[in-house]
């Protein structure tokens, strides 16, 4: 992109940035003038669509297991070096193993608690261990709807997303002073790999009951992403940016 765009000439860091909204975010971001780099588990993924953005245009990507504190503070270690510091940090890395109550073994609780719960903490802390000497930066981390109401089967990733909320108010209260600001976007449905999963009549259902009566796209997430990495919400932190077409108001 040519000319100014809304975040022109910052650098962000977006993790599970290979695919779905992830992406939608780094590309959004991109076109806005941003310098990129996409993080994600699946390095080889990440570099491919990385490619496919941007043919290596203010663009770089990253292998990153969110889970990893020492490959969280890589990926951020990487993006400083390659643009020069981190103004937007998007903690966007997910996964899901659902199951009811009686059937979800442990392990798949750990596993999703620990990639979203854990991994956005160990975003969040990185982050903001280079934006706070530089006295300015935006953290956005992306939880869920089901962090509101809890949805059946899902336990683990409704208590993550939950947490994620409360992860996000206690960031922006202790990093506000220092220029940092820490906000959220609660996602509804959204059209991507892990809904396509769905069976259609869960899906048509999941439609029925959102008053737009349609899923939301990657881009439409990736667009108040956008609005909270840039000046445009510049006396916002703490907030929850709920992106749901009218769900669970």
């Amino acid at each position: 992109m040519s000319g100014g765009g809304l975040v022109q000439g910052r650098t962000a860091l977006v993790t599970g940035a290979a695919q779905g909204i992830g992406l939608a975010i780094a590309r959004i971001l991109w076109e806005h003038g941003a310098k990129v780099v996409l993080a994600d588990r699946n390095a080889g993924l990440a570099a491919q669509a990385a490619e496919e953005l941007a043919a290596g245009e203010r663009v770089s990507s990253f292998g990153c297991d969110v889970t990893d504190e020492e490959a969280v503070a890589a990926a951020v270690a990487h993006a400083a070096d390659r643009f020069g510091g981190l103004d937007i940090m998007v903690n966007n890395a997910g996964i899901t193993r659902d199951a009811t109550l009686g059937k979800m073994t442990l392990a798949d609780f750990e596993a999703v608690v620990d990639v979203h719960l854990k991994g956005t903490w160990l975003g969040v802390r990185a982050a903001a261990a280079v934006m706070r000497p530089a006295g300015a930066g935006s953290i956005i981390n992306i939880s869920s709807l089901s962090g509101k109401s809890g949805n059946f089967g899902q336990t683990n990733y409704s208590a993550a997303k939950a947490g994620i909320i409360g992860l996000t108010k206690a960031a922006a209260k202790e990093l506000a002073a220092r220029g940092v600001r820490v906000n959220a976007v609660q996602p509804g449905l959204i059209r991507t790999a892990m809904t396509a999963a769905m069976p259609p009549d869960v899906f048509a259902a999941r439609e029925a009951d959102i008053p737009m009566k349609r899923a939301g796209e990657p881009h439409e997430v990736a667009g108040a992403v956008l609005f909270l990495a840039s000046d445009l919400s510049s006396y916002m932190t703490g907030a929850v940016l709920e992106v749901g077409g009218g769900r669970l108001m």
